[in-house]
């Protein structure tokens, strides 16, 4: 009898143990994210099951060309998936169904027409000039996505974090790389 309690006394603390370790790296540092919808096709799908770095950008700010999860301005109790373009201080323009973004002194730092990958018809607008703490979000799939060319510049408070693993589907496991721009 006094094994059988041992065994279970054991499996107890293994079980503390694990949730001690496993609990504040879930709610701290990674959470999971399944992709619904079309607006990172090609790039991510319906279902894909993705890993998000929740603690890079309390120590470095977000890069152009990194994909991030955050909460829809709009609705914060939605989350969603987008690359980010546009830096503070940068103009974003969309005009003729070209992207182009310039740094605040007026260089040309994008050219979305040059990105493998996303699809380039869309709708004119005007340029956008990014404040302090402002981010320009699309998605992949500019024809399937509700992003900043619809709610607007995305505040810095509401980015949950960066896409930077995928692992599902098993033929796409690896690492997520931000575009090279």
């Amino acid at each position: 009898m006094r094994e059988v309690l041992d065994f279970f006394l054991e499996i107890i603390r293994i079980v503390i143990l694990a949730l001690v370790i496993v609990l504040p790296i879930r709610f701290f540092l990674f959470q999971p994210f399944i992709v619904k919808g079309e607006s990172m096709e090609p790039t991510f799908k319906t279902g894909d099951y993705l890993l998000v770095d929740e603690i890079s950008f309390r120590f470095r700010e977000p890069k152009r060309g990194e994909v991030i999860i955050f909460k829809n301005p709009q609705n914060l109790s939605q989350k969603f998936i987008k690359r980010v373009i546009g830096l503070p201080g940068d103009t974003v323009e969309i005009k003729n169904g070209k992207v182009t973004v310039f740094d605040s002194q007026g260089n040309e730092v994008l050219n979305l027409t040059e990105v493998e990958n996303l699809a380039f018809s869309v709708p004119s607008q005007e340029r956008i000039t990014l404040k302090e703490n402002e981010y320009f979000v699309l998605g992949d799939n500019f024809l399937s996505s509700f992003d900043s060319r619809y709610f607007g510049p995305l505040p810095k408070k509401n980015i949950i974090g960066r896409v930077f693993f995928r692992l599902w589907p098993f033929d796409s496991l690896g690492p997520i790389p931000a575009f090279a721009k």
